[in-house]
């Protein structure tokens, strides 16, 4: 299999919504309840099959990334909804290259910037997608 297809694949399998939500709140150490208070929150949003929330790895690392914004930082959810109008996640978190690379928000974003082209960004505009 060709490298591209395997990280294609890989990526995929990221995306792929497989937990459904007591699944997804015991790996995370939560109540089912926190996460349905993130999606109404518009924090995250699971997919969902039959009537039934579905989260897929990268929401699981994405909620793991809101928890640590919460406890570790101090940030309420109303702050985590400002600064997300403003900088990606990626940008708050710091998050290191290997994460952020397999990051569903920044291929969303990359994807975005390669469907329209260069943009002509100048100064901190510029270093919103880095």
């Amino acid at each position: 299999m060709a490298k591209r297809e395997k990280t294609k694949r890989v990526n995929l399998e990221a995306d792929l919504p497989v937990y459904p939500i007591g699944v997804a709140a015991r790996m995370l150490g939560v109540h089912p309840r926190t996460l349905r208070i993130y999606e109404a929150e518009g924090l995250i949003k699971p997919r969902y099959r039959k009537a039934r929330r579905l989260y897929s790895n990268n929401d699981i690392q994405w909620v793991t990334c809101l928890r640590s914004m919460i406890h570790d930082e101090g940030i309420s959810i109303p702050g985590i909804k400002k600064l997300l109008e403003f900088v990606p996640c990626w940008k708050i978190m710091d998050c290191p290259k290997e994460i952020r690379d397999k990051c569903g928000a920044k291929v969303e974003a990359m994807k975005v910037q390669s469907q329209c082209g260069p943009l002509d960004l100048k100064g901190d505009e510029a270093q919103v997608l880095n």
